[in-house]
């Protein structure tokens, strides 16, 4: 069923890729395009979120709707028809578009998004998917609240160095096994999420792509330690919240006459398949990799600084740097699969399933939510931002919604602007350094608020309903975010952003 499903997945995004630029072909279309220099071209789509009226986000809140509102009312026509409705919102977008703006407008847009932004996306998920669905840790791991509390700060403490992604995928699986005997357990992969899947990735650049992206204008790799204040504070907080929380559920499962003793006769700990962890080792690095050979000759102009890269349309260029980086990612999903016994997988209850739901599902947020992500970059410097409150509360509100990376990029290029004299020097100018801090944290740590904040969280939770775990809904999640998440926010206003 899944490999109909991908079948048919790659078949409409073929389609979708194809139909906008069809009318390209044509000889005047093709004459047009060569008359616009490059330089031309560019300025003519930065400008794109001067022109689209607000009212063009309707797709993309279409598109969170869709997927907060169908899963609770048409569940099973949901789970079959979840990427016809991805298609259906995106074309909702592009076809007005392709109207009002041109076929090639349409085009260059469209191809932009999924080739330099849904494809690394998608290949990152998959490969550590992959290769984090051959590890298992066996024996007899008892869900109980020191027990948890203890994998959620393994997690949290992992997640800097192997990204949110990669520590995720990791300890997904035998957090769900040591607690598969409770009843009441979807607080347990919720805290994860808010824990594992990000805030514990803000200490390094390879833990959340958005610092990756701020490395890469020039904030130094270890800058990012400035937030360990803030990553104790708020993983205090949580964890302790967490283990109060559970404690109670925990000791109601027990009166109930449920327990770890009732499951299995105790085994001691292993872990299969840890060779996978080489194939960890080679995604991080090629991260890293893509990130340290972007500015050397082969790979980009040494004078303008443009990647060099294969030319695809109208000035779009796939870069080398990122061929790179996926083509190596591809290799270690690939050996894992190969060099890891099926029974291994077979132990994680692992199928292709929740990387199938979410490349479905993100390929309509992707396409939907370009109106936003122009309008934001155009508009976002309007927006009067001054104090380091207000850029956490700014930056962190819409990395709840739109992607955490081009966010965290919007407004640390707005900090730029601001003219400071002292602080960090940056591609994007001198920004104080409490302000470039709250960027940083309002896009890694707000990502927690919703399912589709960080790629992650989506995941997670479709392992998690795998394993049949109940999860909250879109909006039931956010109630956790919203009791948990934004009181702890506010804390660290006080503390940290407030003058």
């Amino acid at each position: 069923m899944y490999r109909h499903k991908l079948l048919v997945s790659l078949l409409c995004l073929l389609v979708l890729l194809i139909i906008p630029a069809l009318p390209l072909l044509a000889a005047d279309g093709v004459a047009d395009g060569a008359a616009h220099s490059a330089e031309g071209e560019e300025s003519a789509h930065s400008g794109l979120g001067l022109e689209l009226p607000i009212w063009s986000v309707i797709p993309f809140v279409g598109m969170l709707l869709s997927i907060a509102i169908f899963p609770l009312v048409r569940p099973h026509w949901w789970e079959k028809h979840l990427l016809q409705v991805a298609l259906f919102w995106a074309a909702v977008f592009l076809i007005p578009f392709a109207i009002g703006f041109g076929p090639g407008e349409a085009a260059f847009e469209l191809i932009e998004i999924v080739l330099l932004d849904y494809l690394p996306f998608i290949v990152l998920l998959w490969g550590l998917f992959a290769v984090a669905g051959g590890i298992v840790l066996t024996g007899s791991l008892a869900g109980t609240p020191r027990v948890n509390a203890i994998l959620l700060l393994i997690g949290t403490l992992l997640a800097s160095w192997v990204g949110t992604t990669g520590a995720s995928m990791l300890l997904i699986r035998p957090v769900i096994r040591a607690n598969k005997w409770r009843r009441k357990k979807a607080h347990i992969v919720v805290f994860f999420i808010f824990l594992v899947s990000n805030i514990g990735g803000c200490l390094t650049p390879v833990g959340d792509p958005p610092l990756f992206l701020g490395f890469l204008r020039n904030v130094p790799f270890f800058w990012t330690m400035n937030l360990l204040p803030l990553l104790i504070l708020n993983a205090v907080i949580l964890l302790a919240a967490f283990f109060i929380m559970d404690t109670v559920l925990y000791k109601k499962e027990l009166a109930e006459g449920r327990g770890p003793e009732t499951e299995e006769v105790k085994e001691p700990l292993r872990v299969k398949g840890i060779h996978n962890l080489i194939f960890i080792a080679m995604i991080v690095g090629a991260v890293i990799l893509s990130g340290l050979v972007s500015g050397l000759p082969f790979f980009a102009d040494q004078a303008t600084g443009e990647a060099h890269g294969i030319p695809v349309y109208a000035g779009i260029v796939l870069p080398f740097n990122s061929i790179l980086q996926m083509l190596i990612i591809v290799a270690a999903g690939i050996l894992s699969i190969v060099t890891t016994k099926k029974t291994y997988r077979e132990l994680n209850h692992f199928t292709w399933g929740p990387i199938l739901e979410v490349a479905c599902l993100f390929i309509g947020i992707f396409i939907t939510m370009i109106p936003a992500l122009a309008i934001l970059k155009a508009r976002g410097g309007e927006l009067g931002l001054v104090d380091p409150w207000q850029f956490f509360w700014v930056t962190g509100t819409l990395s709840s919604f739109l992607d955490n990376a081009p966010t965290y990029l919007v407004f640390m290029t707005t900090a730029g602007s601001l003219g400071a004299v002292e602080g960090l020097s940056t591609a994007a100018g001198v920004i104080a350094e409490k302000i470039l801090l709250a960027v940083s944290a309002g896009a890694v740590f707000m990502g927690a608020n919703t399912y589709i904040g960080n790629a992650p969280n989506f995941m997670v939770r479709s392992i998690a309903e795998e394993n049949s775990i109940k999860m909250p809904s879109f909006f039931g999640y956010m109630g956790w975010s919203l009791c948990c998440l934004i009181p702890l926010f506010i804390i660290d206003t006080f503390v940290f952003f407030l003058r």
